[in-house]
């Protein structure tokens, strides 16, 4: 993976820093990351769950071996091979799990699992999956205190099981993913869920933006200006916690133009016009100590987005550009995960930033970002309209490029 900054003009190099990431490999050729859905089943009902997991597994899940064919067309990418992921639903509902783990580290697949909050999460479980070459699990926190945490996942007990799950895999050697979807009813704890993630200890943090699909269009998402807020408040968390954020694109944006103000000496709130939600939260990180120290190395975000670097595979062989954005390219019972991400039209299309429309399309960071697909076609039924939670004004910011 190489390290890039990208000016505002629309794709070119900065002379200096590195603000943005880029996959070493061509993204038209190799995702970055591939993601599966092994099971839809699930005993949570949590609030926002894209896929409305339901008790029961569905007979037309892949089964072992198509699963074991889909790892092999995954590989066929090339090495190194993309970062492949195990989700669901909860993937610990398939009794074969450790099967499929071991099957995907015999074709040299680096395998993560993505697993819920249930009694299923055991430390033997964990062992299990770690013993047949997992390398690493994500799990979700999404309130700061118990209550919160479990009334968001519609079971109690959740938050109990989580933080035990989330110190046996640090034991056990498993590197840990927290994800943390933020809703307008969720975004006054992310200072404090900021503080458990640097105290307890993660690889990464990822912040998870509301798409309104599945149960999540029940919910009420930020709105742009909100969005801008939060977004700068996690640009000021980077040097203290490992943060990306999902579905919120934009986020590349905010740090090269971050990184382009601190260059100069210039106040971001005066510069951005960042409103109360954006003061608010950045009390409160200065209160837990998250702020005004340089604990690591920032980390760049990284230039991957739906069909771009990314690309979702469900529990029946469905092929998406990403969970969130349910229009299939194909079905891996039928035809080559490699030739549907590289060939299809719908794949090739994400990756021309020429095809957005509205702001998004007019914007100098288009390349950069390009707005989330996901978000644009679920609020507007148009996969090339722009970002709603996006409220920059393209041209509207003043230092474009290094002088």
């Amino acid at each position: 993976m190489t390290r890039v900054t990208t000016s505002a003009s629309g794709g070119g190099p900065h002379r200096a820093g590195a603000s943005v990431r880029t996959p070493r490999h061509d993204v038209r050729e190799r995702p970055f990351i591939v993601i599966w859905e092994a099971t839809r089943a699930c005993p949570l009902a949590c609030r926002h769950c894209r896929a409305s997991a339901r008790p029961l597994r569905d007979p037309a899940e892949l089964d072992t071996d198509e699963a074991t064919t889909l790892m092999a067309q995954v590989a066929d990418f090339g090495r190194p091979a993309p970062l492949f992921v195990i989700t669901g639903g909860d993937p610990f509902q398939r009794p074969d799990l450790e099967t499929l783990v071991r099957r995907g580290d015999e074709l040299g697949l680096p395998v993560s699992v993505s697993p819920s909050g249930t009694p299923t999460l055991t430390r033997d479980a964990l062992a299990a999956i770690r013993n047949a070459g997992a390398r690493a699990i994500s799990l979700s926190l999404d309130a700061a205190t118990a209550a919160g945490h479990d009334g968001f996942r519609g079971v109690p007990g959740v938050w109990e099981l989580t933080g035990r799950a989330w110190q046996d895999a640090r034991d056990l050697g498993l590197k840990v993913q927290i994800n943390t979807t933020v809703t307008r009813d969720t975004v006054r704890d992310l200072p404090a869920i900021a503080a458990q993630v640097h105290d307890r200890g993660v690889s990464l943090w990822s912040v998870f933006f509301l798409v309104p699909t599945g149960r999540g269009r029940a919910l009420a998402s930020l709105d742009a200006a909100e969005t801008e807020d939060v977004l700068h408040v996690l640009y000021d968390l980077g040097e203290t916690v490992p943060v990306k954020t999902t579905e919120a694109h934009h986020f590349r944006r905010v740090c090269l133009q971050r990184d382009a103000l601190a260059r100069r000496g210039e106040d971001p709130v005066t510069a951005f016009g960042l409103g109360l939600l954006y003061r608010e939260l950045r009390a409160r990180l200065d209160e837990h100590g998250l702020t005004g120290r340089a604990d690591r190395v920032r980390r760049a975000p990284l230039r991957v987005s739906a069909g771009n670097g990314f690309v979702f595979v469900s529990h029946r062989g469905d092929v998406h550009p990403s969970g969130f954005l349910p229009l299939p390219a194909g079905n891996v019972r039928r035809l080559s995960l490699v030739d549907i991400y590289r060939d299809s039209e719908l794949f090739t299309g994400l990756r021309d930033p020429g095809r957005l429309r509205g702001r998004c399309g007019a914007c100098e960071f288009r390349a950069v970002c390009g707005g989330s697909r996901a978000r644009a076609y679920a609020v507007t039924g148009d996969l090339w309209a722009q970002d709603p939670s996006c409220g920059y004004r393209p041209g509207s910011f003043p230092w474009p490029a290094e002088e």
